[in-house]
């Protein structure tokens, strides 16, 4: 493990944040994505939906994530549309309003396809309160296969997607240093009433309502492993008592995008990797520090190999995952209490 957190930190970096710096590696764009945290009120405190990735994926294997995803270009297309106003949220996800429209809709059509959860309604002022049966399920696959546009899915239905059940909270790009990159935004949304989330994909082996402060305390004691992204918004969500409040706070949020950072000494070949405004983040890398090599982290004394963490423990401490029904567990209060639905992966963290 590279820190005695639970820092993702993939053993290849080094050697490609190297050869970035000699030219030998030239960057690839990053696709436009969006991800969404779904959060609902419990007893003990606001819940944050998030989904663990199957140790087997090739990024970012056994890391917690929220749904989420890319841009699809027919997100673009014309729907029926409730809330602020593309020009209102192309102002405030810096984009143009054709982009915005995407990017909005990229969020509402994940959380549909990954968690079962849809922003939209007969009107602008409802929202669908059951997605379950079997014709919606057809639709959702449909989706996932790209066999259905989400306009096209939006009009059949006769629903008008609620933008303003959405509140823009922060921006991260993937370092240009990776082989995959997205530039993605992150949302918050409150749980529709009478929606509920639900098994929706292959590729995540566990899904979870956990606390915001019981995550991240997870992820303190290296229990939990996740990207920088998700680990930082998870924080975020720290001050506020309740969906709403989070919601509210949304508003002033900054989208300034966060960017990795890596420098390289030209005498010694230490890297420090680092993302701007996040100390918490930050690498030191010696110049042995390829698949190797020896890591230090920003908490000061935490030195490893530089190797991925082996998958990490269920947030209730245990080191085994429990999957039961296909939907989640209709009080639930703390992570333990919890073990949900299989959920597609997020790029919430793929913008490491």
């Amino acid at each position: 493990m590279s820190t005695t957190n639970g820092q993702w930190y993939p053993p290849e970096w080094p050697d490609r944040i190297r050869a970035l710096a000699s030219g030998e590696l030239t960057p690839v764009a990053p696709r436009r994505a969006a991800t969404v945290m779904l959060l609902k009120d419990t007893s003990s405190g606001t819940a944050v939906h998030m989904l663990r990735r199957r140790a087997s994926m090739a990024f970012a294997g056994g890391a917690y994530a929220y749904p989420g995803g890319g841009v699809d270009p027919r997100d673009e297309r014309e729907v029926a549309w409730a809330g602020p106003a593309r020009e209102v949220w192309a102002a405030r996800l810096g984009t143009d309003a054709t982009a915005a429209q995407a990017i909005v809709c990229a969020a509402v059509r994940e959380t549909f396809e990954e968690a079962g959860v849809l922003l939209a309604g007969a009107r602008g002022d409802t929202v669908v309160d059951d997605t379950t049966d079997d014709t919606w399920e057809a639709d959702r696959a449909a989706l996932v296969a790209r066999e259905l546009s989400f306009a096209d899915f939006l009009t059949r239905r006769g629903l008008v997607l609620r933008s303003d059940l959405l509140g823009g909270w922060a921006r991260w790009i993937t370092p240009e240093f990776e082989p995959r990159r997205y530039d993605t935004w992150f949302f918050v949304a409150a749980l529709p009433k009478g929606q509920r989330t639900r098994n929706a994909s292959t590729e995540a082996d566990r899904t979870v309502w956990v606390r915001p402060e019981d995550a991240a305390a997870g992820y303190d004691r290296g229990e939990l492993l996740m990207m920088p992204p998700t680990i930082s918004t998870l924080r975020q969500l720290l001050p506020y008592g309740s969906a709403a409040e989070t919601l509210a706070a949304s508003a002033g949020r900054d989208l300034t995008p966060v960017l990795a950072r890596a420098e390289l000494s030209d005498s010694d070949g230490e890297i420090v990797l680092s993302w701007p405004g996040h100390d918490e983040f930050t690498k030191r890398i010696t110049s042995t520090g390829g698949a190797g090599g020896g890591v230090t982290g920003a908490g000061g004394g935490a030195t490893g190999t530089g190797a991925s963490p082996p998958g990490p423990a269920a947030p209730g401490g245990t080191a085994s995952t429990t999957e039961t029904s296909a939907t989640e567990t209709s009080t639930t209060e703390t992570v333990t209490k919890t073990d949900a639905s299989t959920t597609e992966p997020s790029t919430g963290g793929a913008s490491a």
